[in-house]
């Protein structure tokens, strides 16, 4: 055999025995990391792919709120994304969440419960789908009129023109209520206008007052009060008289402080409802649970002050207040691990 030969057999022997080491190594590699491809799959069990958060109108608290909430959680929680979407407020919340068409949403504690029993306005459909998850904050209702207008008491509105919120909000369907009972809803002229046109309405003499159901310092009201003389009138009265709030036992009274709004230099006696995170009975409880541990940490609570500044009244301590209708089950099962009580209302699912 010559010399050519010779290295063409030890070039040939190399290579072999590269490829049996490349082909060890290989199985070694695989064996090594079959174990970390797994872990996507169980981030994932934690909650579905892709999330919806019914929100409400554009500028307004509740798209603030669940806004910020689903850029957070698609942030924070693997395997999960979810994407805020406007709508009208509280009540299309309600029937987006009960049908499955939204996942997450912000509804008044008022329109979970009526609508569970089936007692909303004009809509006897119960809505038994939509489980309460937290208290976000509390959404008092302001009244507002001009200086000068000759409206000193709600009973003045007789006759008057005003914007109560958008059609299918929140706002509009506690007003129905507070007006009806008074037995004032037919006797005003209705609008439905979202807050900001109404306070822009009002400055134009186009409407006569106008009604807010949201946090303060609201911003509209605010709007208002900057280009106008306007007065917020007291409604406690007026509903104890009527016998409003022994019907809607949901509503609790306080007050909107002195100096709160430009020129409004008196406390306000008013009520409010309280605006709830709610999920639909479709979505898991380890679901619900990650995103309430993600929200209410201290660093989320932190996050959504950032966000609006009303969320000053969300913590750990309050994530039940206002709630008189069933919790989801992963928000049972994280509020009992903070060593809150649930209620018998609450259980009821």
């Amino acid at each position: 055999m010559n010399i050519i030969q010779n290295r063409w057999i030890l070039t040939l022997g190399t290579i072999a025995l590269n490829l049996m080491l490349l082909s060890a190594c290989g199985q070694k590699e695989e064996a090594t990391t079959a174990p970390a491809a797994a872990e996507p799959k169980a981030a994932s069990a934690v909650g579905t792919d892709r999330l919806s958060f019914s929100g409400g109108p554009e500028g307004g608290t509740f798209q603030y709120f669940s806004n910020g909430m689903a850029i957070r959680l698609s942030k924070n929680i693997p395997g999960v994304e979810v994407s805020n979407t406007a709508s009208a407020g509280s009540l299309e919340n309600l029937r987006r969440v009960n049908s499955g068409e939204a996942d997450f949403g912000i509804v008044y504690s008022g329109d979970t419960y009526l609508g569970r029993v089936g007692r909303l306005t004009n809509d006897t459909r119960t809505y038994e789908n939509v489980y309460a998850m937290a208290y976000l904050y509390g959404a008092p209702a302001h009244l507002i009129v001009k200086e000068g207008s000759g409206i000193d008491k709600v009973a003045d509105l007789e006759g008057k023109r005003i914007a109560v919120g958008g059609a299918g909000s929140g706002a509009a369907g506690a007003a129905e209520r507070y007006f009806t009972s008074l037995g004032l809803w037919d006797k005003m002229d209705v609008e439905f206008l979202g807050y900001s046109k109404a306070a822009s309405a009002l400055g134009d003499n186009l409407i006569d007052a106008f009604w807010v159901f949201a946090g303060y310092p609201n911003s509209s009201v605010i709007q208002a009060a900057a280009s106008n003389k306007v007065k917020i009138l007291g409604v406690v009265e007026a509903g104890q008289e009527a016998g409003f709030f022994d019907d809607y036992p949901f509503y609790t009274m306080l007050t909107i402080p002195a100096g709160t709004y430009t020129g409004v230099d008196y406390d306000v006696a008013s009520f409010q409802d309280s605006a709830l995170w709610v999920a639909g009975k479709h979505v898991k409880a380890a679901v619900v649970d990650a995103a309430l541990a993600d929200v209410f940490s201290k660093e989320g609570l932190a996050y959504m002050v950032q966000v609006k500044s009303t969320a000053k009244a969300m913590s750990v301590e309050k994530g039940l207040a206002g709630i008189v209708t069933p919790v989801h089950e992963g928000a049972e099962n994280f509020w009992k691990g903070k060593g809150l009580s649930i209620s018998e209302a609450q259980m009821a699912r």
